[in-house]
This record gives C-alpha cells, sequence and structure tokens, in this order.
C-alpha cells in the first residue's frame, strides 16, 4: 500500500521550529551510530589500505592523526553552530543562517554533488568484497553492478522511516566494531609479521627526495576517514535536545571512529607480509590476501560478511544525509523540481523524492565510471575535496559571522576558544584542499592529471550559472543572515552574550 506525499511546510518553517513535519524518533545513541557508519573506519581504511600503503609505506598511518586533529577542530566550530541553527541538512541551512542566501546556495550545491559521489565511491569500494563474499570474479563490470544493487537496498532501507534508520545505524556500528576490533585483535594476536618500528620505515617510497611529499599524497586515507560526524547535524530535526545531543555525537564520533580506523589500519600493516610486494604493484590488494592467509576461505569470507554490513550501513548514512539535504533544499524553493522534492510521507516520516534523487544520481555516476581506468580513486578525491570545500564554506561563514559579532547563543559553545579554534580549523581545511587537489601524476595527460581540481571547477562553474541564471538563491522565506547581529539590535541590546 502507498502514502500519499504531501507538501512541506510554508517556507521559513525551517529550523526545527514547530512547523518542521519529522518526527523525533532518534535517540541519541542511533544519532552517534549514524555519524559514525558515515565516518565508517572500516569502509574507509579497507578501501584505501592498498593505495596508501603502495604509495607511501607503513608511515602513512601518520594521516590517521594529522586528518583527526584537524577535522577535531571542524567538529567544534560545527557543534556552536548545530546547538544554536539544529536544522535538518546541515551545511546548507548553517550557512544561510551564518552568511546569507547565496553563499548557502552554493554551500549546499557542492555538498550535495560531494556528498552523491561519496554514496557512489562508498558502494563502488564494495564490489570487490561482494564478489569475494559470493565467489565470484571481481571485474569493472561486476564492481558497477554491485554498487547499484547496495544503492537501491540502502535506499529501500531509507524509505521505511527513521526508526529503520536508527537500527540500520546501530547495526553497523556493532559490524563497525566487530570488524575493526574483533578482526583486528585477531589478526595481531595470531599473524602479526611486524613490530611497531615500522611505521617509521618508509621502505623506500620516496626514492632519492623527501618522504613529504609521498606521505601528502598517501595521506588520502586520512582524509577520507574523518567526515561523516556532520550526519549527526543532519538530521538534527529527528533528535530530542539536538543542542547538547549533537555535538557530543560529533566529537564522539571522531573520538571513537578514529581510533577504531587507526587499530583497523594498524592491525592490517602489522599482518602484511611482504611490503615490497604491495609497494611494487606485485601484491594490489593486501586486505585480502592478509584475510585469506590468516584466516582461511571461510574464516575470510565471514569477514567480508561483516564487512559488507559496514558497507551497507555507510551507504545508508550517506543517502540519509543526501535526502535531507536536497529536501532541506527544496523546503526553501532553492532548487528546480522543488515543489516535488519537499514533498513529504507523513506515514514514514521521510522526504520520499529528495531520496529518490540520492540514489538515482548515485547509480548514473557508477554506470558512468566504466570510461575511467582508475575510477575508484578519481571518485574518491572528488567526494573529499567537495566534502572538505563545502565544509570551509561553513567554517569561513563562522569566522566571518564571529568577526561582524556573532555569538553562538547553542547549549555548547567554545566560549573564549571560540575565534582561535575556528580561525584553525580554516588553515587545516584549506590545507588539506590543497593537498587533495595538487596534481602528482607529470607523466599522465593533463586532463587526467588535474581530473580532480577540473571535477571541482565544473561543479562550482555551473553551480554559479544556475544559481545566477535561475535565482533560486532568493526565493524561500526561511531566515537568511539573522546569526550577525544588526546595527539597530546592537544599539538597542548591544552585544549578545553566549549561554554558558
Amino acid at each position: 500500500m502507498t502514502h500519499p506525499q504531501s507538501p512541506a511546510p510554508a517556507p521559513g518553517a525551517s529550523g526545527g521550529e514547530p512547523g518542521s513535519e519529522f518526527r523525533k524518533d532518534m535517540g541519541p545513541w542511533a544519532n552517534f551510530a549514524l555519524g559514525f557508519t558515515y565516518l565508517s573506519p572500516v569502509v574507509s581504511t579497507y578501501t584505501l589500505f592498498g593505495t596508501a600503503l603502495a604509495t607511501g609505506g607503513p608511515p602513512m598511518i601518520w594521516a590517521f592523526l594529522l586528518a583527526g586533529c584537524g577535522q577535531f577542530l571542524v567538529a567544534l566550530v560545527f557543534g556552536e553552530i548545530v546547538a544554536q541553527y539544529p536544522i535538518a541538512g546541515g551545511v546548507y541551512p548553517w550557512a544561510r543562517r551564518l552568511w546569507g542566501k547565496r553563499w548557502a546556495w552554493m554551500t549546499g550545491w557542492v555538498y550535495m554533488w560531494a556528498l552523491l559521489v561519496t554514496i557512489t565511491s562508498v558502494a563502488y569500494g564494495a564490489g570487490p568484497y561482494i564478489a569475494i563474499l559470493f565467489g565470484f570474479a571481481p571485474t569493472v563490470h561486476t564492481t558497477v553492478l554491485c554498487t547499484a544493487v547496495l544503492i537501491v537496498v540502502a535506499v529501500v532501507i531509507n524509505y521505511a522511516g527513521t526508526k529503520a534508520l536508527s537500527a540500520a545505524a546501530l547495526i553497523g556500528f556493532v559490524g563497525e566494531l566487530v570488524g575493526a576490533l574483533v578482526v583486528g585483535v585477531y589478526l595481531l594476536v595470531t599473524h602479526r609479521a611486524h613490530g611497531l618500528g615500522v611505521i617509521f620505515d618508509t621502505y623506500g617510497t620516496q626514492g632519492d627526495g623527501s618522504y613529504l611529499p609521498v606521505f601528502l599524497a598517501a595521506a588520502i586515507i586520512g582524509f577520507y576517514q574523518y567526515y561523516g560526524f556532520e550526519a549527526c547535524g543532519d538530521t538534527a530535526e529527528e533528535v530530542a535536545r539536538p543542542g547538547n545531543v549533537i555535538p557530543r555525537a560529533m566529537r564522539r564520533t571522531i573520538y571513537i571512529g578514529g581510533a577504531a580506523a587507526t587499530f583497523t589500519c594498524l592491525s592490517l600493516l602489522l599482518s602484511v607480509a611482504d611490503y615490497r610486494a604491495v609497494i611494487s604493484g606485485e601484491d594490489p590488494d593486501p586486505v585480502v590476501r592478509v584475510l585469506f592467509d590468516a584466516m582461511g576461505e571461510f574464516g575470510a569470507r565471514a569477514v567480508m560478511a561483516v564487512v559488507l554490513i559496514s558497507f551497507l550501513s555507510c551507504t545508508i548514512s550517506l543517502q540519509a544525509a543526501a535526502g535531507r539535504l536536497i529536501y532541506s533544499y527544496a523546503r526553501d524553493e532553492m532548487i528546480v523540481g522543488h515543489r516535488l522534492l519537499r514533498q513529504f510521507s507523513h506515514a514514514r516520516a521521510v522526504p520520499g523524492y529528495a531520496l529518490l534523487v540520492s540514489a538515482a544520481v548515485p547509480l548514473l555516476i557508477a554506470f558512468g565510471s566504466l570510461v575511467s581506468e582508475d575510477a575508484l580513486t578519481n571518485i574518491v578525491s572528488f567526494a573529499i575535496l567537495g566534502i572538505y570545500g563545502s565544509f570551509q564554506m561553513v567554517v569561513l561563514a563562522a569566522l566571518r559571522a564571529r568577526l561582524k559579532g556573532w555569538r553562538p547563543l547553542g547549549e555548547f559553545t567554545l566560549g573564549r576558544w571560540g575565534l582561535a579554534v575556528n580561525a584553525a580549523a580554516l588553515a587545516y581545511g584549506i590545507f588539506a584542499i590543497v593537498n587533495i587537489a595538487w596534481p602528482r601524476n607529470p607523466q599522465d595527460p593533463w586532463f587526467e592529471n588535474w581530473i580532480v581540481l577540473l571535477c571541482g571547477a565544473v561543479v562550482v562553474v555551473t553551480g554559479l550559472l544556475y544559481m545566477f541564471t535561475t535565482h533560486h538563491y532568493g526565493r524561500g522565506g526561511a531566515p537568511a543572515g539573522d546569526a550577525v547581529p544588526s546595527d539597530e539590535s546592537m544599539a538597542a541590546n548591544g552585544p549578545r552574550r553566549p549561554r554558558t
């Protein structure tokens, strides 16, 4: 039986106000699990372990510390913002309140495409593990087919509603812990081939030059790991007491997710028998080799089943975030087709058509990847660039707002440390973006060497053309730019003090 869709409340009812159509069915632990499964220590590590090890050798593990510290600063800034503006859709409505409609429109546009590409990258990374689990040869075509199946299964679960999403997030959380901790401990106890000293041995990956450029290239594994915490805020209208719960969930995601990812990477790293075979390309998939060598065929396939749960739960969480962003966009009449995309299923308390887009576009990207010889790396690199870019648009908006008089008023604030943390978060983000987009293969054709930056430029330019051609950014009556106190309110009331 199908349930009728109904239009969203009148524009301006967003922001977690009483007009929100979402039901507060997501508890604190489910909200944390959503961010954790999106961040997914198993998915990111298993997807890029071989690439990072081949590029930078064992010291690539330090990328987790580098990215973790930087993204923790971003999470602190986001915690202040979501505590004051607990609005579904995350970075788009935050940018809207902190800066204004145009800046918010572009922030949401970049984040939307980054999310949609990230959905593809996660589902695509699951392809080889699905092939091993079910015993068929992993090829480009089977990987794309597995990607499509995983995306469809994820959207069906998302359609079931917030309670189903919460249950899937909690199941995924358990699967992540099993994949990270149980498998990791087993490998260290039964199959450890090296001591901890190897994390300082580059195994000659730098050649005759400095190791720093090699490490920064391998650091993609750390940059890919540490986002997902913002998903806790994407569902802000579905959580009771979001100003208290969500900043805590974001920080917990960084702590626990980062520790689990680092441990997963370390256990795999110490279990690889021959680093030089990985670096030379002779062993292109060290994760699979380690699991089969340590556990045999049956044990390795059992681990693949657990890993598959992690990939599925991560895809579900990503779709949930993307669907709510698109819905938030449409609710404020900021995108073409907004009348359709803002329709809401009251029976399941989900934005049905917005979720459909969050599945359809990744499917198209997956089939389009057939034209690329290095599809996974390119997809992942662009996804990271887009996510980091949209994050820093919010961080910059927050810094600008602070300098113009904004003082966070939510249940979580950084107090006098706010400005310093905000500035440090922006500096880290700029460094990460430059590193991700940096061309490192001068021997390749120019368009392949600059593919990540070119894709980013296409998204930004098309967004600008769309924005100034349609003027959708000017529609809707939701608040915009109201974080900064006006001259009149400052004169009448004086500076606003943050609540402690």
